[in-house]
Formats: C-alpha cells, structure tokens, sequence
C-alpha cells in the first residue's frame, strides 16, 4: 500500500475532554494527518469534535469496537458513516462483522475488524475461556474477517507479518501498542517499535502517549514520522 509516512500515522486522542484534544491538535499542526477517537472522548461530546476535524481536512479513525446483535450494529455503523470518518472498529466476531460490512455500503467508511486487544496474553484469553491462543485466535479472526469483505484488522504488530499473509495485500492493518525506543510500555503488553511495525507489514500506527504526553508533541510526532519514512525507504513497506 502506498502511503504517504505522514498519513500512516494516527495520534490517539485518548484525553478527557474536546478542550484537551483541541488542545493537543492545536500543538501538532500540520504535523499529524490522522486522529483516534476513542470511547474516552467519544463519551465527551467527542462526537461533534471529530466531525469538526473531519470538516477541517484530517482523517478520523472512531475506534468505537462495536459488537451487538446484527440490526444493532448496522444501524450504528449507518451512522458512523454519516460522519466522514475513515475507519470504524468493530470486534472480529463473525455476526458482527456481517452486520458492520452491510451498514457501510454505499459509503466510504472503512471497518477495522479487532482481532485480540493488545492489553491481551495468553493468559488474559485462558481467563476468559478461549482454547486458543493469542496467535491462533488472531489468525482464525483474520480469516473470518477477509472471508467476510471487512476492510482491514487491528491487531500487535507482533501478529502483523503473519495475518497480512492471511489477509492478502488487499486489506490494511492497523497497529496500536506502537512504542518508540525508551518509551514506557504503560497497560500494553505486546508493543513494538513504529519501524519494527512497518517491517512486520503494518499500514498504519496508532500512537497515544508517546505524542500526546511529550513535552513537546509536534516533535515527538516528528520523530515517529522520520522513523516510519527510513523503515519505508529501507524497503519495508
């Protein structure tokens, strides 16, 4: 896929309020193309600051992971699409899945299927009863969500090399839990760094406190975008 290195970077505004995130989009300038939008602010009028981001030029990435029964979900993500924004998560379950890919047709809205959290191990999956592991479940996921004509995956970088071999080159995936060198890994237990993301495959990277907590954001997102740029002229793309 080819991307400008600037666009493949999405800050996650994963802030308490619009007066924040205004805040935070204000100091990265023309530096960042592309924003999250996650339950956080989403549940603080968040909403109506993203179609505000959306009417003044930048992308939108609503990570909403919806999963409800199939009417549910269509009709939320019928919604969604009334926004502008450019992807919409939902969880990999097939129902789900299904349902997400019907509400968006006929719009440019683009659904991310959640394959497993990245706050997620092995054990955190046995606790909830699943026989796989974060591996396997990832790659049947995958498969399901490809089968289904969903438009791409969130998933760890760790996973990226291998379902991009069960995606095909036609869906995009997106990476949380992305950390540049020295950065604290915080609640996130499978991270990799923004070149180690594009080498594994990854089309995009979603990056929250490294940028959004710097001293200085606009060059903490700088640094990430010159990382991901020498990754692409490394060949890794």
């Amino acid at each position: 896929m080819s991307l400008d290195a600037r666009e493949r970077l999405i800050v996650a505004l994963d802030v308490p309020s619009v007066n924040a995130a205004e805040a935070i989009v204000a100091r990265l300038g023309e530096s960042v193309w592309f924003y999250k939008v996650g339950y956080q602010l989403a549940f603080a009028h968040g909403l109506p600051f993203a179609a505000g981001l959306i009417a003044a030029g930048k992308q939108v990435f609503l990570d909403l992971k919806l999963h409800d029964i199939g009417n549910t979900v269509a009709r939320g993500v019928e919604s969604v699409a009334q926004l502008g924004a450019t992807f919409l998560t939902v969880h990999a379950y097939p129902q789900t899945m299904k349902a997400a890919v019907e509400g968006k047709r006929g719009s440019k809205l683009r659904i991310l299927a959640v394959t497993v959290l990245t706050s997620y191990d092995d054990a955190d999956l046995a606790a909830a009863g699943y026989e796989l592991n974060v591996k396997e479940l990832a790659a049947a996921r995958a498969a399901q969500a490809r089968d289904i004509g969903v438009d791409g995956l969130v998933c760890s970088a760790e996973e990226a090399a291998t379902l991009r071999g069960i995606a095909g080159p036609g869906m995009v995936l997106v990476t949380p839990g992305i950390r540049p060198a020295g950065s604290a890994s915080g609640d996130q237990k499978r991270i990799v760094t923004p070149a180690r993301a594009i080498d594994a495959g990854a089309d995009y990277l979603v990056v929250g406190r490294p940028v959004v907590e710097a001293g200085d954001p606009k060059a903490a997102a700088e640094a990430i975008i010159a990382e991901i740029e020498q990754a692409k002229g490394q060949g890794r793309t």
